[in-house]
């Protein structure tokens, strides 16, 4: 298994699918291990990631592990946290934020990833576009189907991405802070303890 998982991370690694699309080189940001029980499906790398190289490095990614109740060395180990977003490479700026994620990536490599992962694992679903792909029963809006969490629930926790932009929908919806939150943070933990 792990010999496979190797191979198709150097597949993802050298993926130069959405190249044509893009403004800059394409640099796949994803993080996977053979025993993460956790997998946070998000959204691309934002520029500061694409930098980078590491997921979630920015303003975004702090809220995220906070939200989660999870440290830097939790959420950055790959055989605890899968780290797999909807469009792998930073897809470029638009006017107001980043352009949605480029939609090669999910078709092309999340089940071969995710058949990599423990089949006895949860879900972190984070914003619109990764709802819109892995929630069948999702509501007509983000904010609907944030309020509905129990449903999802045990294996699927969806959240509204962690984004300084959000703070809006934040102060508008105080019940995710005030009542989400410590469910999923009690969800995650069940998923950090050693499998008997």
């Amino acid at each position: 298994m792990v010999t496979s998982l190797n191979s198709l991370l150097t597949e993802i690694e050298g993926c130069t699918v959405c190249a044509p699309h893009l403004d800059h080189d394409p640099r796949p940001v994803v993080r996977l291990g053979s025993k993460a029980r956790i997998v946070i499906i998000g959204q691309a790398p934002g520029r500061r990631v694409h930098e980078s190289g590491v997921p979630w490095d920015d303003p975004s990614g702090k809220t995220l592990r906070r939200w989660l109740g999870v440290t830097d060395e939790q959420f950055y180990d790959p055989d605890v946290v899968a780290l797999l977003p909807m469009g792998f490479c930073y897809p470029g700026s638009a006017k107001s934020g980043d352009k949605p994620p480029r939609k090669e990536c999910a078709p092309l490599w999340h089940e071969r990833a995710l058949a990599e992962l423990p089949g006895d694992r949860l879900h972190v679903i984070i914003g619109m576009y990764a709802q819109k792909r892995y929630v069948a029963d999702r509501k007509a809006t983000l904010t609907e189907t944030v309020a509905n969490w129990k449903s999802y629930l045990p294996d699927t926790v969806v959240m509204p991405h962690p984004s300084p932009r959000n703070q809006h929908w934040l102060t508008k919806n105080p019940w995710f802070e005030a009542e989400t939150l410590p469910a999923v943070r009690k969800r995650i933990e069940s998923f950090l303890e050693p499998t008997p």
